[in-house]
């Protein structure tokens, strides 16, 4: 039953090893190792994938979507937590930019868990498709963008080199932060992962994950729609919202800087409001759909002037919270097979693994990051294409014709 009142009929086809799950397991592991190079996490592949191939309905793919992002984005996050920036003596992961918008991206998870139990399938396949259109567009521009920059400081560079070399000068790579965050791929060198870690940063997004764990427990053991069930989700906007607060307090303030920042830190105050607006409007999109938020967050931390390498590997550490929570969320709502959730879960998880140690030996052969923003592109866009060209299938009345099918196969 929703939130409304109404029954959703589910369409769960049995854990088997015919053609479908076959096939469904090959693009799967496909779209999450594409997904951890670009920190999109694989939802624009996942869902048409469990949707049109293995057979789920829209709102069962889109729960089944957030456990393989989760696995998916664990396995990325231990490996970008052994790996340098790319510019700076810092990790990978930029921990500040991480606690102004992981707060705010869980909020809107919780958001959005609701709506797509209230949503029809036919709404949730219309926002995803103009989502996708979007941000693929935006992200392919700003690709091109990066890809043009990069030529020309490779020119610039080969140029002094070959002009000192004539002179008998040993060559010096460019000094200045955009060209070294542009051309200079992550070191190889193992770190830490115990070092590489912002203790303080990362305790309070914990707190933060817990805490709203906690609450959406306690929501699942009141009355839907009471008065404690709308107190307990209520409580979630302070808690969130506080962290982040906080944390924009600081940047404003100075105490705090992200650094891995191309522009000043000055012109970073007008862009608080719209980070935190964002990772809102990227956790309920990403609760909704079954996608992860590096939709959103991806194009948004490419914009902030953010190395490609750091907007994936940030991006994906708050995917990894965020998903964790909604796939907690949609179990203690019946909304996913869990024998099937195990199975993809291990499968994402074992290809994004093969995508980071792919991606580091690209960017170290091309001596180019911006691959990674053409990558989030590809993959964004490729997941309107199934479901455009299926949307016919998706409206309400042939949906319950699909429903019914399945129904008769199964008895």
């Amino acid at each position: 039953a929703s939130l409304d009142g109404t029954t959703h009929q589910h369409v769960w086809p049995p854990l088997n090893a015919g053609w479908r799950t076959v096939l469904g397991s090959f693009v799967g592991f496909f779209g999450a190792a594409l997904g951890s190079i670009g920190g999109l996490g694989g939802g624009a592949i996942f869902v048409p994938m469990l949707t049109l191939i293995v057979g789920f309905d829209t709102k069962s793919a889109t729960a089944m979507s957030k456990c393989m992002i989760t696995g998916a984005a664990i396995s990325t996050v231990y490996c970008n937590l052994k790996l340098k920036h790319p510019t700076f003596n810092m990790p990978m992961i930029d921990y500040d930019l991480a606690l102004l918008i992981q707060p705010m991206l869980m909020m809107g998870v919780s958001i959005g868990v609701i709506c797509n139990v209230i949503f029809p399938d036919w709404l949730v396949t219309i926002l995803f498709i103009i989502l996708s259109l979007v941000t693929s567009t935006k992200a392919f521009l700003k690709g091109v963008e990066t890809w043009k920059k990069e030529a020309l400081i490779i020119r610039e560079a080969a140029a002094k080199k070959s002009k000192q070399s004539s002179d008998g000068i040993e060559y010096a790579p460019p000094a200045g932060s955009d060209a070294v965050a542009e051309t200079r791929p992550p070191s190889d060198k193992a770190v830490s992962i115990w070092k590489n870690i912002y203790w303080k940063e990362f305790g309070l997004l914990i707190f933060v994950w817990a805490a709203i764990l906690t609450l959406q427990v306690a929501m699942n053991y009141v009355e839907t729609c009471s008065t404690l069930y709308w107190v307990f989700s209520l409580l979630q906007i302070p808690v969130s919202a506080g962290v982040s607060i906080y944390q924009a307090v600081g940047l404003v303030q100075g105490k705090r800087v992200i650094s891995s920042r191309a522009n000043t830190q000055t012109s970073l105050k007008s862009h608080l409001v719209l980070i935190c607006f964002f990772g809102v409007t990227a956790g309920v999109l990403g609760g909704l759909l079954g996608i992860g938020g590096g939709v959103i967050m991806g194009p948004l931390f490419l914009e902030l002037g953010i190395p490609p390498q750091v907007s994936s590997a940030t991006a994906t550490f708050a995917m990894m919270f965020s998903s964790s929570i909604a796939v907690i969320e949609y179990y203690l709502l019946n909304r996913f097979p869990i024998p099937y959730a195990l199975f993809f879960t291990c499968v994402a998880f074992i290809a994004a693994i093969v995508g980071q140690l792919v991606a580091r030996k690209l960017i170290n052969w091309l001596g180019r990051a911006s691959f990674i923003i053409f990558v989030l592109s590809f993959m964004i866009f490729i997941g309107v294409i199934p479901l455009g060209t299926s949307f016919s299938l998706l409206n309400p009345f042939t949906t319950t014709i699909h429903i019914t099918s399945y129904q008769s196969q199964n008895n």
